[in-house]
Parts: C-alpha cells; sequence; structure tokens
C-alpha cells in the first residue's frame, strides 16, 4: 500500500504592518487562534474583581442607582437616624464588598461610598479625603508589587468613579468643578445627572452641554471609551452612541412597578406616567449599565493601571529619589556598544591614574613634613647637649685651674659667733 504524500503548502503571504513588521497570512490552521478561549476559561475561573465609587451630596440616589445597575439589594435599606445635636465634621468613607454571580461568572464588587460629601456649610475640603483613600489604595498596591512573594495581589484601586451631579438645570457648582479638578487625574471620572426625571428633555439637553463646556473650561478630562483597529463598524458606532450619552441623564429604582398596559418594570409611578428605567426613551440608564458593565469594565479597570496608577507610581517613585535610565530601552549598535564601554574604560583608568598620583603626593608631603619636623626636633636636642657639654668642660677648666693655683675648690664659709653666756 503506498504511503501518503503530503501536498507542499505553498508559502505564507506576507503584508507589511504600519510599523515595518510583516503580517503574515498562514495557509493552515496552527492553534493559536484558540488563545481568546483559553484566557476565557482561566479568567472565569479565577474570577473577576471591579471597585467603583460613588460621590455626590445626600440624596441624589447614590444607593438605589447601585442596587439597579447589579440588580442585587447590594446596600441595606436606609434606617431613619434621629436628629443628634452633634454631626459629622467629615467626608466619611465606607465600603461595601460584596460577591455576585452570573450566568456561571463570579465578580467581586466594592462599592466605596462617600457619606457627608457636600452636606457642610463649609465643604472646601470635601474632595481631601476621597483623594486620600484613592491614593492609599495606589500606595497599598505599590507596596504589594515590592514584596519578594507577588504571589497574592490584592487590587483594591478604584476603578471608577460615579460623580452624581444635582438635578439643577443651570450649570456645573464650585464644590463639582473643584472635586473633578482635583480627582481626574487620579481615576476614572464619569459624571451623571442624578434624578433627571425631575427635569424635560429639552432641559436635560441644555443642561448637559452646560456642563460639558464647563468641564471643557476647567480642562477637566473625564472617562472616554476608545475603539480599536479590530473593532467592527458595529461596535464602534455603539461606543460612539454611549460616549454621547455623557453625562448620563439617569433614574434609579430598584422596586417594580406596573404600567398603564399592565407590564411590571423598574420604575417611579407618578399621577401623570411612569418612568421606565430600563427604557432608553425615558433616561440613559441602559447606556451607563452598558458602558460599566457589559461593555468596558475590563478598559476601566486597565485604563487605572496603565494610566493613572502608573502617572501616579512614576511621580511616587520619582519623590522618593528613584530615576529612570532610558539607555536601557534604546537599540544599541554591539560595535558602538563596545566602542562606548571601551572609551568609559579608559576614562576611567585615567581617573583612577590621576587619583593615585594625588594620594602618592599627599602621602610624600605628608612624609616630608614628618622628616622636617623630626630633623628641627634632632637639631634642637642637639643644640641643648652641644651647651650642656660647653657648660660641663668649662666647669672643668675652672676646677683645674684653681687646682694648679692651690685654692680651694669652695670658697671657706667664715663663721660668725656671738657673745653668750654658760649654761644655767
Amino acid at each position: 500500500m503506498a504511503s501518503e504524500v503530503p501536498l507542499p503548502m505553498s508559502p505564507p503571504t506576507s503584508k507589511p504592518f504600519m510599523n515595518g513588521a510583516l503580517r503574515k497570512k498562514l495557509q493552515g490552521y496552527v492553534g493559536f487562534a484558540n488563545l481568546p478561549n483559553q484566557v476565557h476559561r482561566k479568567s472565569v475561573k479565577k474570577g473577576f474583581n471591579f471597585t467603583i465609587m460613588v460621590v455626590g451630596e445626600s440624596g441624589l440616589g447614590k444607593s438605589t442607582l447601585v442596587n439597579t445597575l447589579f440588580n442585587a439589594p447590594l446596600y441595606p435599606p436606609k434606617e431613619h437616624v434621629p436628629l443628634s445635636e452633634e454631626s459629622p465634621k467629615t467626608v466619611a468613607i465606607q465600603v461595601l464588598s460584596t460577591d455576585i454571580e452570573e450566568n456561571g461568572v463570579r465578580l467581586k464588587l466594592n462599592v466605596v461610598d462617600t457619606p457627608g460629601f457636600g452636606d457642610f456649610i463649609n465643604n472646601e475640603e470635601s474632595w481631601k479625603p476621597i483623594l486620600e483613600t484613592i491614593e492609599s489604595r495606589f500606595d497599598a498596591y505599590l507596596e504589594q508589587e515590592n514584596r519578594v512573594n507577588r504571589s497574592k495581589i490584592t487590587d483594591t484601586r478604584v476603578n471608577a468613579c460615579l460623580y452624581f451631579i444635582a438635578p439643577t438645570g443651570h450649570s456645573l457648582k464650585a464644590l463639582d468643578i473643584e472635586f473633578m479638578k482635583r480627582l481626574h487625574k487620579k481615576v476614572n471620572l464619569i459624571p451623571v445627572i442624578a434624578k433627571s426625571d425631575t427635569m424635560t428633555n429639552e432641559e436635560i439637553t441644555a443642561f448637559k452641554e452646560r456642563i460639558l463646556l464647563d468641564i471643557a473650561h476647567h480642562n477637566i478630562k473625564i472617562y472616554h471609551a476608545q475603539h480599536y483597529d479590530s473593532d467592527d463598524i458595529e461596535t464602534i458606532n455603539e461606543t460612539k452612541d454611549v460616549m454621547s450619552k455623557i453625562p448620563f441623564a439617569i433614574v434609579g429604582s430598584d422596586k417594580l412597578v406596573e404600567t398603564s398596559d399592565g407590564r411590571q418594570v423598574r420604575g417611579r409611578k407618578y399621577p401623570w406616567g411612569v418612568i421606565e428605567v430600563d427604557n432608553e426613551d425615558h433616561c440613559d440608564f441602559v447606556k451607563l449599565r452598558q458602558m460599566l458593565v457589559r461593555t468596558h469594565m475590563e478598559e476601566l479597570k486597565e485604563f487605572t493601571n496603565d494610566i493613572h496608577y502608573e502617572n501616579y507610581r512614576t511621580e511616587k517613585l520619582l519623590g522618593m529619589g528613584y530615576q529612570q535610565d532610558n539607555t536601557v530601552f534604546r537599540e544599541v549598535d554591539p560595535l558602538a556598544k563596545l566602542e562606548e564601554e571601551r572609551a568609559l574604560h579608559e576614562a576611567k583608568l585615567v581617573k583612577m591614574e590621576q587619583d593615585m598620583k594625588h594620594v602618592f603626593q599627599q602621602k610624600v608631603q605628608e612624609k616630608e613634613a614628618k622628616l622636617t619636623q623630626s630633623e628641627a626636633e634632632l637639631y634642637a636636642k642637639h643644640k641643648e647637649m652641644k651647651d650642656a657639654l660647653e657648660k660641663q668642660r668649662l666647669d672643668l677648666e675652672d676646677k683645674k685651674r684653681r687646682i694648679e693655683q692651690g685654692r680651694p675648690l669652695t670658697p671657706e664659709k667664715t663663721k660668725k659667733k656671738g657673745f653668750g653666756f654658760a649654761g644655767k
């Protein structure tokens, strides 16, 4: 039986990339196209993590919106607390963590609430505790990255911040502008108009335009979803449609009400009709949920890691004295690199030779100084001994002369005797 001879495959065609590399078109199935499925299985097994912050004045429906977004009673029912004489003086930070699951996909959701924001007479630094919370979470992640064992890193960085704007219909307040100016470089900022059912469609449109004008005037960067070259036309148009709704005019409600045609929907019932939360003709809640949960959750996390965290990390490390060596990132010619290293080595040798000469000269000078000092001391001692010997010689010559002349060496001492009486 004749063996089968494999048919020769034609070489893959090549198409140039924009950066000069070649794109190879394969003529047969290899298998790495299955990589997204592998990533999918790994991600589902590991689960997902998302941290969202809600900021706004009390009574704007922050907890209701979070419950509506994830279709679960994440916030417990609010209890009416009796009024006390003393009220909190600062903005509080409350964290709510919960695990939710949908079709076998697990999500660990962390909600950072900021009760007390904008509720004081003086709100000059209401943004400060919120900024400190975001930066402290960056610091905690940076500390974990610098550990020896990084197998278990807990990511608590804030991935998105929903900022609730009161439905005044005029423009942004000074507190709104100051808050967004302070935080827009630290977190993905998403402005939303709370309780938009208190305004007409025309008022909402005009209010959105004024908000965007204020944001552009103060150079505030809010989150804008990106579209990529690999996206199809439908995806690009869908992303543009979602972004056109910013700031989102929302209505939150986790209660079911009955419409005039008998349907049970989530919404609010008024004497003149029903506002449906999940109806795009009534509010932008569906678009907000689509961006946060269905289409751009991972992009929000990537933007937090690649932009906000990297900028903070760079600024932090530079402040601690670290410097970046950019030469490690450039392409180097081996011959030029060897020549550069040779020149550096020769310069190092010249410097070492100069240092050795300087040290040698310094030691010679020190030795000469010591020798000069020793010579002076010896000369002084020699002179002292010479003077002592000369004195002794003169004394001996004087004694010799006295002996030769017959005179005593020492003059006699005359004794004086006085008159006295004999003993008693």
